[in-house]
């Protein structure tokens, strides 16, 4: 049997590592632009010589390299580097006031941007909503801890995770007074709370109506996996009833929560800024970029002068110089950044004029590795620019990525995308039979009468992802 030994070797190997700055820049192309805010309100506070411009400073007060301290510049190597700030901290300045038809930022905007952000609401979750109802049902004080144990043990969905046996022993007491407390917490809003499976969750419902089912009851205690596939004809036999009252008692059930907690879920709403404004101004297409949440940065002047000043000691003027280059990064990044996303968006309204002009019935394929060649840039790079930005265009608010479709050549040699298809293929579930509704089969015989030629299997695809079911469970009984 041979030994097992540990032994050190050296290799060597390429390999391709992407610089801390160049990943700062990625995360910032990538960020949508109320996280890219926040990102930059972070670096404002890790970074001293990074600032934002007040609403009131001018163009004419960028540092500048005076000619008094050039000796100290060119002593530090970084004569260049201040130059380049400056000119930076130009462009930034002009590019930030562009297309804002000369109006300038003022305090007003700023207010208004807070205010924006602190007017996020905090929704009520679930377990503080059920607490409120326990503490005004005027429990003994074990009661009513024995209650927040349940009360914590029960999902988003509304139910009561884990088993009732362990919950009586964490709370050192019997099932039975446990069930006791349970039941209470069972009458508690939104009702069909903190049932432990889905069969009991819906009998609470039923219960709580005050109208009495029985056959409806019957069919969620003994028959609920043969309501999920619409057996009616089944359970219409095996309930020795007529198809219409079961019908009918399907019908109610389906007005039920299966998931009751959901409308106190503790997930705050989620805000949707577009980052792109298209407008039609006389006639043509005009891009806007909303930069209202970002704020202008600039390199601070202060700490500029002091690394001019000769008492400052080298390990302070190395500390600056490294935060300087860090600012200067960051102010380029963003400038980059707004620059990438507005050419993409100028080529997303170029090729899709005609989504503008008449909705998705005129949405045309376009890939991202087209619009990367026309930009100039790599098919990764357009994937991070897009991701969850949004563009405003007259026909609402859509996700950039929504215009990146693959293409369908029809009959006729026309070029269109598949979200026109699935709209078509919407249209048609939308507008059909109830009592005959349309199979795959029959769905892929009208795009062929309209030049579309697809598989069946293909239109099975598009019906999974428009959460359409099949043609069976759309049967109207």
């Amino acid at each position: 049997m041979q030994s097992q030994t540990l032994s050190l070797a050296q290799r060597q190997q390429l390999q391709m590592v992407l610089a801390p700055q160049l990943r700062q820049s990625l995360e910032m192309l990538q960020l949508p632009i109320l996280e890219l805010r926040a990102m930059i309100q972070q670096e404002i506070e890790k970074n001293p010589t990074l600032e934002e411009s007040p609403a009131e400073t001018e163009a004419d007060e960028t540092p500048q390299a005076t000619s008094e301290n050039t000796n100290e510049i060119k002593e530090l190597d970084f004569d260049k580097e201040f130059q380049a700030l400056a000119k930076l901290d130009d462009e930034w300045r002009d590019y930030f006031f562009q297309d804002r038809e000369n109006r300038p930022y003022t305090s007003d905007d700023a207010e208004k941007r807070q205010f924006f952000m602190d007017s996020l609401p905090q929704k009520e979750s679930l377990q503080e909503h059920l607490i409120n109802q326990l503490n005004l049902a005027g429990l003994p004080e074990n009661d009513r801890q024995i209650g927040e144990l349940i009360i914590g043990s029960i999902n988003d969905d509304g139910y009561v995770t884990g088993s009732l046996e362990e919950l009586a022993v964490s709370a050192g007491t019997d099932i039975h007074h446990l069930e006791d407390i349970l039941s209470l917490i069972q009458d508690f809003h939104p009702t069909g709370i903190a049932a432990r499976d889905l069969k009991e969750c819906l009998l609470i419902q039923l219960e709580r109506t005050g109208i009495k089912k029985p056959l409806a009851e019957t069919i969620v205690r003994e028959h609920l996996d043969k309501l999920g596939g619409k057996k009616f004809t089944d359970l219409a036999k095996a309930l020795k009833v007529s198809v219409e009252e079961v019908q009918q008692a399907a019908k109610l059930i389906s007005t039920l929560d299966p998931k009751p907690g959901r409308i106190y879920s503790g997930d705050v709403a989620t805000y949707i800024l577009a980052e792109i404004v298209v407008q039609k101004i006389n006639g043509e297409y005009v891009i806007v970029l909303n930069d209202d949440q970002l704020p202008h940065l600039r390199i601070s002047k202060n700490y500029i002068d002091i690394l001019k000043d000769k008492a400052t000691t080298p390990e302070v003027k190395s500390y600056i110089r490294e935060r300087i280059r860090s600012s200067a990064f960051m102010i380029k990044s963003i400038h980059q950044r707004q620059k990438t996303i507005y050419r993409i968006a100028a080529e997303i309204v170029k090729t899709q004029t005609g989504f503008l002009d008449h909705g998705i019935s005129s949405l045309k394929p376009l890939t991202m590795a087209e619009v990367a060649l026309v930009v100039g840039v790599h098919e990764t790079t357009v994937s991070r620019a897009v991701s969850g930005k949004y563009m405003q265009t007259p026909n609402g608010i859509f996700e950039m990525k929504y215009f990146f479709t693959p293409g369908i050549t029809t009959a006729d040699g026309r070029e269109i995308s598949n979200k026109t298809v699935k709209d078509i293929i919407a249209g048609l579930v939308a507008n059909e039979d109830p009592d005959k509704p349309l199979s795959d089969q029959e769905i892929m015989e009208k795009l062929k009468e309209q030049g579309i030629n697809i598989a069946r299997r293909t239109i099975a695809k598009y019906r999974l992802v428009l959460r359409i079911p099949p043609s069976h469970l759309r049967k109207s009984y």
